[in-house]
């Protein structure tokens, strides 16, 4: 096969931080909070700190509280104690915005205590993107030191059923047409709370490749389309021209075959619609030899490295790996550009401070190879705001990359993105991925192949192929199998070959199908079809045998699957009728060999007969 990519451009995608930050005298006062983020209908999420804050000297009393909002740009904010409205100022430094509360009075005495509130609105905490909500509420800073932090989390019944949730609330309940989750200080000083409301996510794509055959003869090119996995569902609308197959690799990619003439350059057009999901659906399940395959040690991913394996043995969770890898990388903005070089695992501990999402990907990888833990890399498209990201984004193919690792008990493969744990203020993407995660291409055996979307070009100039916005599920959604078959030419005294395809003309893949081959409505062979995606193929060869006045010889061959049914007329007659010639001709030569023997029929004589007889005559 030929294949040729003159231009590949791999970025990646981050989100925005949060935090929260409370400033006081440490040590002097003792602060208790109970927040409560109470999302409206309209998406607006009015935050509401009902603070607590006691002497813990005689002398000492507070004049003034700042509480400090990283990445938080609030509206409508309000300050009040006991019904009476606080002074307060707002002051901005670069990212940060304080927020003073001015205290009137003075509340003097060891032990006393004043409670105020402090409320704003957010119009940033929930996002509707397509068909989910989605809730990103900032943790603690680190260095916060409140006494006890508690928070209350509120989320309208009309968004729809808990998508996903992280971390785990330490209790839920449903009040006044809201479900309420309740979390401590423990639960959310290590990560904020990710969470989405919606049974799923709908992206609409449309996706360019440009093919070119630089040979004097026709050439088979193959190109990855975006593939099912047990985390999304793909419906392809269009692929223009039509490939002559699609198969699925080892790795469950969708790869589509196309034949170019030579020197011939074409440019495919691929759209469709993708249903992404929250948690892993059932699936298929890898064979051994793949998941062994997902152990091995790359160029990438140098998993047999001493360094990775000291890695290994110090960190051997796909949970403690995630960690090292969050904590210990630092993503760079200024490497994502075209053409950004991949460094692979090794490099990147080398260089922590340069790491971009390959980055993030390969060192998780190769650590969890090393630790005997089979994983793999995702590259796709990921949804995000980030200003630093879209620019780029609008004139070229920002990809994003993150890996998968085996999950034995579960049997599944589970998605995880270090490089937005890295990026987004410690909500943890490790225990659930979002619903802004589109794969395109799984990489397993290959760390760089096959190529995503996006790399399939010709020119040396950056130019967008790959659109992917929000959508709705199409009206269609299923597969179509049809039964195709092609009767060779009958030769007689050998077996008559019928040539079968089982196709999919439908928008979606269909699995686990169960050929089946009657002669004359009894089974004699059973195929299995595990996965067959749109515009695939499965093709066997059928052997209808040739018998003894047609005995063996099926009158009718039946082929069945999912519910279609296709009935072909064998050569039976004619082997009948074969076999009835074939029986006379030899009775036929049998007996007049006999009767000859007998001397019942007598060869006539011819000319030349008559004068060698002669001849013999005269001589004697």
């Amino acid at each position: 096969m030929i294949k040729k990519f003159l231009f590949f451009l791999f970025s990646c995608i981050v989100l925005n931080s949060l935090f929260i930050i409370p400033t006081y005298a440490e040590g002097e006062f003792k602060t208790d909070v109970n927040v409560t983020y109470k999302v409206q209908e309209t998406g607006i999420t009015t935050v509401t700190n009902n603070i607590t804050l006691e002497n813990l000297f005689t002398n000492l009393y507070a004049t003034a509280y700042t509480l400090v909002l990283d990445n938080i740009k609030p509206t409508n904010l309000t300050a009040s104690q006991s019904g009476i409205t606080l002074p307060f100022q707002v002051k901005t430094e670069g990212s940060k915005t304080n927020i003073v509360i001015s205290f009137p009075d003075a509340l003097v005495g060891k032990g006393n205590k004043r409670l105020f509130s402090v409320s704003y609105d957010d119009p940033t905490i929930a996002q509707r993107t397509g068909e989910v909500w989605e809730i990103s509420i900032p943790r603690l800073s680190s260095d916060s030191s409140f006494s006890s932090y508690n928070l209350s989390f509120l989320v309208p019944n009309s968004f729809g059923d808990e998508a996903y949730l992280s971390p785990n609330p330490e209790k839920k309940e449903v009040k006044d047409g809201y479900k309420v989750y309740l979390f401590n200080k423990e639960s959310i000083s290590k990560t904020g709370i990710m969470a989405g409301f919606g049974k799923f996510q709908v992206f609409a794509f449309n996706l360019i490749y440009h093919l070119e055959n630089p040979l004097v003869k026709s050439a088979l090119i193959e190109i990855a389309l975006p593939p099912d996995t047990s985390l999304q569902k793909v419906y392809f609308s269009l692929i223009d021209p039509k490939p002559s197959n699609v198969r699925v690799d080892d790795d469950g990619n969708w790869l589509g075959t196309f034949t170019l003439a030579p020197r011939q350059r074409v440019d495919i057009k691929a759209e469709g619609s993708v249903q992404i999901f929250a948690g892993p659906r059932p699936y298929l399940t890898p064979q051994e030899l793949a998941l062994e395959s997902n152990l091995l040690a790359t160029d990438l991913w140098q998993a047999s490295d001493p360094v990775i394996l000291e890695l290994a043995h110090k960190y051997k969770t796909p949970r403690e790996i995630y960690n090292f890898v969050v904590n210990y990388l630092s993503y760079d903005f200024e490497r994502v550009k075209p053409n950004a070089v991949r460094l692979g695992a090794l490099k990147a501990i080398k260089n922590p401070k340069n790491a971009i999402c390959m980055e993030f990907t390969d060192l998780f990888i190769a650590i969890a190879r090393a630790a005997k833990i089979p994983a793999r890399e995702i590259n796709g498209f990921a949804y995000t705001e980030n200003l630093k990201i879209q620019p780029l984004s609008l004139v070229s193919d920002v990809l994003h990359s993150w890996p998968e690792y085996w999950d034995s008990n579960k049997k599944t493969w589970i998605s995880i993105d270090p490089t937005w744990g890295a990026t987004t203020g410690g909500i943890d993407y490790f225990n659930k991925l979002d619903l802004r995660h589109f794969a395109f291409v799984i990489h397993g055996v290959d760390p760089q192949k096959p190529y995503p979307p996006g790399s399939y070009k010709l020119g040396p100039n950056p130019q967008k192929d790959v659109f992917v916005n929000f959508g709705q599920l199409p009206i269609e959604r299923n597969p179509k199998i049809k039964i195709v078959s092609e009767v060779e030419k009958f030769i007689p005294f050998t077996p008559q070959k019928i040539l079968v395809s089982i196709e999919n003309a439908g928008v979606a893949a269909s699995y686990n199908l169960t050929p089946q081959i009657f002669f004359d409505n009894q089974l004699v062979e059973s195929k299995n079809i595990q996965a067959l995606p749109p515009y695939g193929k499965f093709s066997f060869a059928l052997k209808v045998p040739f018998s003894f006045l047609g005995r063996n010889t099926p009158n009718i061959i039946k082929i069945t699957v999912s519910d279609e049914k296709l009935e072909i007329q064998s050569a039976k007659s004619e082997v009948i009728i074969y076999n009835l010639a074939s029986i006379f001709l030899i009775s036929l030569i049998t007996t007049l060999g006999v009767l000859l023997k007998l001397g019942k029929i007598k060869i006539p004589m011819t000319r030349h007969n008559m004068i060698k007889f002669n001849k013999n005559e005269i001589a004697h």
